[in-house]
């Protein structure tokens, strides 16, 4: 096979790079290891930057995320027993956030690109990348049926998320540095059957952690509490949950609204990112290249980012042969990358509790959450990160 993109994987940055290289003309084809029902059952937060919203727009999959996502033009900080709310409009010139799961941002992308006659293949695993330094680069993959493929390519993208083959591609003995931060802690998520809570999203600080109230429909609500990154889910029953999270969250006559939880796991807290996010003619984008603490809910909208910078790039080189963007990409995309992995180090370590000195800690964080939630200056600090560079 040949095609002019090779992309791996089909998450949030494969899929939307192959819509933005076809509505400029340019060929890809995307190998994803997964089958399309698991990606789409596959359950994931999604806190939607204002830029992430107009892109998804602007490439024709907006319609359902503007009918069905939740808009908020602020969240509230909880802590001390009382809730201060962060009005994202207001201090950021009109912009919002909007919640929409992930995975129904994954459903608007596959079928977008299987209405446009775009390639997906599904269950295929890529197997190796070879020739990235050459002028044509191979993707060599097996099918579900045990078919062994390649495609050949001109550029190949990998989207294929921290644990897909893309970035061990990059020879880390010759060219790439990865830098980690592990958090010593974890988030214990639930999806239940039952109304909103709030209105916008709720960020609690709480002397026995963290807690974060968001929704996912009217129906479906989706909340964390920070906990040991090594406990078991079995050891959580429904009743000490929810105990749990309104023990965090309580306050000024504040009321959880409870039901039937129908999904529990937790989730390590992990920072990480690679660089250089290029090698020869392979560009990584989203988690491939780097991920982030889900305080700052950053993500999604990284992926977004990378793949707008790449896009770019690419089509320039197609319309005039030229390798200055694409030469530029890894440092712009690192740019952004270095100041979300700031923005959500900062938001994780000003609401979850910290072992070491935690009396120091506890009164050092309700410091600077009365700083945010009282001084202009610091909330518009706080929600001008939260909402999100324009894109570049």
């Amino acid at each position: 096979m040949r095609t002019q993109v090779g992309i791996i994987g089909a998450g949030p940055a494969g899929l939307l790079l192959a819509q933005i290289l076809h509505l400029n003309g340019i060929e890809s084809v995307i190998v994803e290891s997964r089958s399309r029902d698991e990606i789409e059952r596959t359950i994931r937060a999604g806190v939607l930057e204002q830029s992430t919203v107009d892109l998804m727009t602007e490439i024709g999959a907006g319609d359902r995320l503007k009918r069905e996502g939740f808009v908020h033009g602020g969240f509230e900080l909880r802590f001390a027993g009382m809730g201060h709310r962060i009005d994202l409009q207001d201090l950021t010139n009109g912009r919002r956030i909007t919640v929409y799961p992930q995975h129904e941002v994954l459903k608007d992308l596959i079928a977008l690109r299987l209405g446009t006659g775009g390639p997906i293949h599904f269950e295929a695993k890529a197997t190796g990348i070879e020739g990235l330094t050459a002028e044509q680069p191979v993707v060599r993959f097996t099918t579900k049926d045990g078919e062994t493929r390649e495609l050949f390519c001109d550029f190949v993208a990998g989207c294929d998320g921290g644990y897909g083959g893309s970035r061990a591609a990059i020879p880390e003995q010759l060219v790439r540095h990865d830098y980690f931060r592990a958090y010593p802690f974890g988030w214990f998520g639930i999806l239940a059957k039952a109304p909103p809570s709030s209105e916008e999203l709720i960020y609690a600080h709480h002397e026995r952690g963290f807690a974060l109230i968001s929704t996912r429909s009217p129906e479906v609500q989706r909340m964390y509490f920070q906990c040991d990154p090594t406990d078991s889910v079995d050891s959580w029953s429904d009743d000490r949950i929810w105990n749990e999270l309104q023990t965090r969250v309580g306050g000024d006559g504040f009321e959880l609204k409870t039901g039937p939880i129908f999904q529990k796991g937790i989730i390590p807290l992990r920072s990480f990112v690679c660089e250089p996010m290029r090698h020869g003619r392979l560009f990584l984008a989203g988690d491939a290249a780097h991920s982030v603490p889900p305080t700052g809910a950053k993500g999604l909208n990284l992926a977004a980012a990378d793949v707008h910078v790449l896009a770019q790039a690419l089509a320039s080189y197609y319309s005039n042969r030229s390798t200055a963007l694409l030469d530029a990409y890894s440092p712009t995309a690192l740019r952004r990358v270095w100041r979300a992995q700031h923005f959500s180090w900062w938001m994780t370590s000003m609401l979850h509790r910290f072992h070491e000195g935690p009396e120091f800690d506890v009164k050092r964080q309700i410091a600077e959450l009365e700083f945010v939630t009282s001084s202009r200056a610091a909330a518009t600090a706080l929600a001008e990160n939260y909402v999100g560079l324009p894109l570049a």
